[in-house]
Formats: structure tokens, sequence, C-alpha cells
């Protein structure tokens, strides 16, 4: 009996020892996502994969804790991108590859999209739009460890009308032409609307995408006419309420733009034709933006290489594309609520931190931009509680450069450490 209890105690005193080892991280510069300034010489403790606390100066570890050494770095929230495509990334054979590769393709390939982006530094990303089942089957992989990538939010399969940016039957050849339904993310009616966010919801998805106006990329003639009735975004915004989930728009046009803030939905992607009127109307409304301002950069530049883009898009992407510079300086500077986001997948993944770079030269400041990637995106997917910033209590999302993002925001496109869940993903 006495040796029991000898062998009880020595396991009390050996599990209370694990339970006090922690993680902590020596930051020479910490920008926590929610303070206007960066602080200097700060420790982060991190427990089970929590940030426990978070103290002045570089704290003396105790035995058993394991530090990581960032004193040369600044270190920040885990990226969040609320604009991605992990299913694909824009080649030349972006338009018959459907035709050639098998789902299994596309989830294998896009674990290779997922890793990269992770290793840029995005710990959480929404992807908004793929063939239904890929990014679904993609967020359960990682968050069983099997493949390496980021938290995922997941649309699923975009919705449209017929012969809109998101009918996967576009200028196919009339036997392949068939009329989708909203199985298929295609939907005519608010009949259709309810039944198409209720299958995505089926599908597992997290949120709701759709394309209220013409797109860029897509085989139609125009790139920002509205493509959905008023009735018919309002039966979407309603049932989306419904299953608590949040509504993305991809919007161009000015008209589609207007219709779908009226709607009541959670933000709009690209923005591209934005007035002054609309942005009163978003500012009054609380939505978000994501402007995506790579993706008008690449296509205008792949506008230009002969041959690359299909005739029916080309001039799309060169009268489109270059207009979000503009857009985006003056709604920036008018007070729109952003989120950073890049569309990548049109540009190469792995890239998205040349957003940073973009919104700086629109006008907006590092830090904001920054916050635009880490606060402002957390509160637009409704994770402000978990995620976003280094705080105590949040999930140990953290990432970290060298040098100062402040004074050069170039250098957030070269991460040099990046922890997931309390885990690192990558290291100096």
């Amino acid at each position: 009996m006495r040796w029991s209890l000898i062998a009880a105690a020595i396991c009390c005193v050996l599990a209370a020892d694990q339970s006090i080892a922690a993680t902590i991280i020596h930051a020479g510069r910490l920008i926590d996502g929610r303070s206007a300034e960066a602080r200097s010489q700060v420790s982060i403790v991190i427990d089970e994969g929590k940030i426990k606390q978070i103290e002045a100066g570089y704290s003396k570890p105790r035995e058993g804790d394991t530090v990581i050494d960032l004193k040369d770095c600044t270190v920040l929230p885990g990226l969040m991108d609320m604009h991605t495509h992990l299913i694909a990334q824009h080649s030349k054979e972006s338009y018959t590859e459907k035709f050639f590769m098998e789902q299994a393709d596309y989830a294998l390939r896009s674990t290779v999209y997922a890793r990269v982006t992770l290793m840029a530094g995005f710990t959480t990303v929404r992807d908004l739009g793929d063939n239904g089942v890929n990014c679904v089957a993609l967020r359960k992989a990682i968050e069983k460890g099997w493949v390496p990538g980021p938290r995922i939010f997941t649309s699923g399969k975009s919705l449209a009308t017929t012969g809109g940016h998101a009918d996967p039957t576009n200028a196919l050849r009339g036997d392949y032409r068939r009329d989708a339904g909203p199985l298929e993310g295609v939907i005519n009616g608010v009949d259709d609307a309810r039944k198409a966010v209720r299958q995505r919801y089926k599908d597992g998805a997290d949120l709701i995408k759709l394309t209220a106006t013409g797109g860029i990329l897509s085989l139609a003639a125009s790139g920002h006419n509205p493509q959905f009735t008023e009735d018919e975004l309002k039966a979407v915004v309603q049932t989306a309420k419904d299953y608590n989930m949040t509504v993305a728009v991809h919007a161009h046009g000015t008209e589609g733009i207007k219709r779908a803030v009226l709607a009541g939905v959670d933000s709009i992607e690209h923005g591209t034709f934005m007035t002054d009127e609309v942005i009163a109307l978003m500012k009054e409304k609380g939505t978000y933006w994501v402007p995506t301002n790579m993706a008008g950069e690449w296509v205008a530049e792949k506008a230009k290489e002969p041959g690359y883009l299909p005739d029916i898009v080309r001039p799309k992407a060169a009268a489109i594309g270059p207009v979000i510079r503009t857009t985006f300086a003056k709604a920036q500077a008018a007070g729109v609520k952003i989120a950073f986001g890049t569309d990548s997948g049109v540009s190469p993944h792995g890239a998205n931190a040349r957003e940073f770079e973009l919104m700086v030269a629109g006008g907006m400041s590092p830090m904001k931009a920054i916050q635009a990637a880490t606060l402002e995106a957390s509160k637009l997917l409704r994770v402000e509680d978990r995620l976003g910033t280094v705080e105590i209590g949040k999930i140990a999302d953290i990432v970290a450069v060298k040098g100062n993002p402040l004074e050069n925001i170039k250098v957030l496109q070269s991460i040099a450490f990046v922890m997931k869940d309390g885990v690192v993903a990558k290291s100096p």
C-alpha cells in the first residue's frame, strides 16, 4: 500500500511537471494585430496550442520549456487570406484540364497549393469556389493531419445563374451544355436559390459564395453585368442566415454590387466598379470589402500576352483589371471595412503577400494592411474570439519575418517562421 501511494505521488509530480512545460517565443518585435503600435522584446508563452501569457522582456524558461528565439524577427498573428481557390492555379490549360483530370487529381494537386500557402505564412484561408467537393475534403485532410495546410473555411461550389460567371457549362459544345441546376450551383428563381444554399450546407460548406455579376476569366462576354435579381439575392442571404452561414459575393459591376449590399451580404469580392454611392451604402450596412488587387494586376498582365487568354476573356481582362487600383485608393480612403484577399489560384499560390504591397501602394498604412489580414479577417469569419490576434486565450497561430514590415511591407513576402495551432510548421 505504501509503495502504491509513493508511485501515485511520483505520477502526480511528473504530471505536474509536464503540465507546466510550455513553448516560449522570444519576439524582438510584436505586431499583435489589434494594437496601433508594435511592442519590442516580448515573450509569448504557448501551451496546448493556445497563447497562455504575453510578457514584457525575455522571460526565463522553466525546466522542460522550449524556447524559440525570434529576437531578430517581427512576430505577427498567422495571416489570413479571405479569397483563395486551392483547387487550381491559372494556366493556359485551365480551360481544358477539366476534360482530362479526375477529382482525385484535383485533390492531390491542391495539397501542394495548401502547403505553399501555409509556408507563406497564411494559417487560415477562405476558399471561395471549387468543384463542390475538393476543399471540403482538403479541409478534412488538413484537420486530421494527413497533409500540411492552412485552416480552411470553404464555400464549396460557387452559386451562379444560368450562363453566369460560375455556371460550369459555359461555352461548352451543345451536348455538354446541359441545363445545370442547384445541385451544380446554378439557380434561377428564389426556390432554386434556397435549394442551392441547402445543398452547400449538405455538402459540408462553411459559407456561401455567389457570383452577382459577370467575371473576367469566365467564358462569357460580359465581365460586370448584374446576374442575380434582388429576390434571388435576398433568398440566398435569408437561407444562409438560417444555417448560420455568411455570404461572400463576387461582383465587379456597380448594379450587382449595390443589389448584393442591399440584400445584406457579408462581403463584396473584387468590387471593381464601386461608386461613391456604393461606398456609402457599404459603410452604412457594415459590408466588408475583399479587394483582390493581385487578381486585377495579374489578369491585366496576362491580357498583354498573346495566346494566353481566350479571345472572349482577353478584352475583359485588359479593361477591368487595371481599374481596381483606382477603386482601392478611393474606397480605403473613404473608410470601407477591408479584409485581406488575393484570389490566389488566379495568381500563383504562395505569393499571397504581394497583396500587402499593392494595398500600401494604394494608400493604406502598413499596420492597417496587416490588420486587414489578421483582426479584420477574423471578424469577417466570425472567429475573432479564437483567431486574428496574438492575445491571451487565442489559438497559437503565429508567424515571423526578418526586418520590420511597418518600414518595409515587402518583407512579408519572405516568411521565416510559421506556427499553426501551437505546432511549428516552418522554422528559420
